[in-house]
């Protein structure tokens, strides 16, 4: 691929920029604050999940309690979601575009790339609903994030829309999806956790 290709996600940046706290406000565990469980944990999730996460995972850990029920409901989802895989990339980065979150974004561009994305898939989220080259189905999803983001509720034609390509318990799944990713952008956000070296050294050079 040429040069101008080559850079054109690592440029992407959601109007007004990426959100950010001040500071790193609750900071990922050190490695000597760890137990050996938590750091076997930690090796286990990310290569099981296939994930470079581990800021999100030692901050979380923080929180065991939190962090343990968390985990269980988040991989029901992603990656043992019911839906596309396809599907379910292009949700999380719409929801971190939308919620101004680069370690979510950053994170599933990476993911996204090594399971079910392409890179015009991941350059047209931006666009959302307009995207040229985004199917009928993944537009509603697009329109879905967007609704949710803005309404707290996915509208009425966006819902007879998504009907035309979901069982009941597949759109319950997306609600839940979106809704998730939501609230992790959030916690991500506040807490001005740094995205992790190796996705920040991804997004440069994509």
């Amino acid at each position: 691929m040429g040069e101008a290709q080559h850079n054109k996600i690592g440029h992407l940046v959601p109007e007004g920029g990426w959100r950010k706290a001040e500071r790193i406000r609750v900071a990922p565990l050190k490695p000597e604050e760890m137990s050996l469980f938590a750091r076997i944990a930690i090796r286990v999730i990310n290569k099981v999940g296939k994930l470079e996460a581990s800021n999100l995972f030692m901050m979380l850990l923080r929180n065991f309690r939190l962090f343990k029920a968390w985990l269980g409901f988040a991989a029901r989802m992603m990656p043992y979601g019911e839906i596309d895989r396809r599907d379910t990339e292009l949700v999380i980065l719409r929801v971190g575009w939308n919620c101004r979150c680069r370690y979510e974004w950053g994170q599933h561009v990476d993911i996204g790339l090594r399971t079910a994305l392409s890179e015009d898939d991941i350059v047209q989220v931006p666009l959302g609903e307009t995207a040229p080259n985004f199917e009928p189905r993944i537009k509603a999803l697009m329109k879905a994030c967007d609704e949710f983001h803005h309404d707290r509720m996915v509208g009425e034609s966006t819902w007879a829309e998504l009907e035309q390509h979901y069982s009941t318990r597949k759109l319950l799944e997306v609600l839940m999806l979106i809704g998730h990713y939501e609230m992790l952008a959030g916690v991500l956000n506040s807490t001005g956790l740094p995205l992790d070296h190796k996705l920040d050294k991804l997004l440069e050079k994509v």
